[in-house]
């Protein structure tokens, strides 16, 4: 079994000792029954990570001494901006969970003429954070040293207008065009739809910002199925698949 990864906003350094978080202490502590002694991996998203080993073990704190550092952070080459339309229930979670996993760098939630999902100010702040963590427990899950932004949510036409990458996507089954057509590019933008599926008029309007669409195949996939796959055949023809 490999060495548990866990997340820390702290600043680290080999050859010193920090008291982790209430949350991942417990995850320590309680859900992984810990002991000290054992080995475990830090990491605070800036890159690289360390490896360290419990010093103490309670109720109240978990205190990790940090051996040494360990180069490498498993970030693809390929710089790809997800613009995911807000999905109801875990689909949201699922993509975002799925997408971190498979390279994503940085996700941005859209507001969509389809979408149902309804949030006011209070809420849409817990769902970030949420959803923040929800990227933080897959890098440490998939071995990724830097988490992806999960960016406050903005209406599509807005997102649309300040992307800059080399290629930009929207999905969109009703198109000849696939990934075998387009030259490999250093980054890229890849619009997803909602459950039901962006209107003629918005991908027309993503057309219109230089958006190519892009089929994966003769089948409709689901709002949370569509950018795994997409990813992974991006990663598989032009980043570290």
């Amino acid at each position: 079994m490999r060495n548990p990864r866990i997340y820390s906003e702290q600043l680290l350094q080999a050859d010193s000792s920090i008291k982790l978080s209430e949350s991942a202490a417990n995850h320590v502590g309680r859900v992984l029954r810990m002991r000290p002694g054992e080995p475990l991996v830090l990491f605070n998203g800036q890159g690289g990570a360390w490896q360290g080993k419990l010093e103490n073990v309670n109720k109240t704190s978990v205190i990790v001494y940090l051996e040494s550092f360990i180069e490498g952070d498993a970030q693809s080459p390929l710089t790809i901006e997800l613009g995911q339309t807000l999905s109801r229930g875990e689909r949201m979670d699922y993509a975002i969970q799925k997408a971190t996993e498979a390279g994503v760098t940085a996700i941005t939630p859209l507001w969509s003429e389809r979408c149902e999902v309804k949030l006011n100010a209070e809420r849409l702040d817990k769902r970030v954070k949420h959803w923040q963590q929800v990227a933080i427990s897959a890098c440490e899950q998939c071995g990724r040293n830097i988490v992806p932004t999960i960016h406050t949510p903005v209406k599509l036409d807005d997102w649309l207008t300040t992307r800059s990458t080399e290629l930009k996507f929207v999905l969109d089954h009703r198109t000849t065009k696939q990934l075998s057509d387009f030259q490999q590019p250093g980054s890229l933008s890849l619009l997803i739809g909602p459950e039901g599926g962006l209107t003629p008029q918005e991908i027309e309007l993503a057309e219109g910002h230089w958006f190519n669409p892009l089929a994966l195949g003769p089948r409709v996939l689901r709002t949370e199925t569509a950018p795994v796959v997409a990813i992974a055949l991006m990663q598989y023809l032009w980043g570290d698949y």
